[in-house]
């Protein structure tokens, strides 16, 4: 796969504040103003997390928050998956995705990945190898679901 975008994987206490800065910027824009939910981003998950940030030009252009397991779920998950506004069409979701399995199985091996997705987004998911586990839930006025990918599936 050729990378659109130049990847960085940092603990929480690795990002400068200019790189926080931009993460949450990018995770406000979307999720709060342009899905129009008020939910609490900041929820302190990100100290314990890795953060998965694809950049072009010094603009921040995807995210992803890499989640160990025991904190939202029993597996390692992906989280706060966010393209911006100027990096879609590009097919920059899908190379977000291929990143974040691949930082996973580099970090715990061939492991299930429990994501919780707007289910909008399901036949997205689906294209990785994930499949619907859980009903579907409301979660901050956008419906969602559970999806996991079992550990033989998520090799790129």
């Amino acid at each position: 796969m050729d990378l659109k975008l130049n990847w960085s994987v940092q603990k929480f206490t690795e990002l400068n504040v200019h790189e926080l800065y931009e993460i949450l910027r990018l995770r406000s824009e979307v999720f709060v103003v342009e899905q129009n939910c008020i939910f609490p981003d900041m929820d302190n998950k990100d100290q314990l997390c890795e953060h998965l940030s694809g950049w072009r030009g010094g603009a921040l252009f995807a995210y992803a928050r890499i989640v160990p397991p025991g904190i939202s779920y029993q597996y390692a998950s992906i989280g706060r998956v966010v393209v911006s506004q100027d990096g879609r069409g590009e097919k920059l979701g899908k190379e977000l995705l291929h990143v974040a399995i691949d930082r996973i199985t580099g970090v715990y091996g061939q492991v299930p990945i429990r994501i919780g997705a707007q289910l909008y987004l399901k036949a997205f998911y689906e294209s990785f190898g994930f499949v619907q586990t859980s009903d579907v839930y409301p979660e901050d006025g956008i419906d969602h679901i559970e999806m996991t990918i079992k550990a033989q599936e998520n090799e790129m």
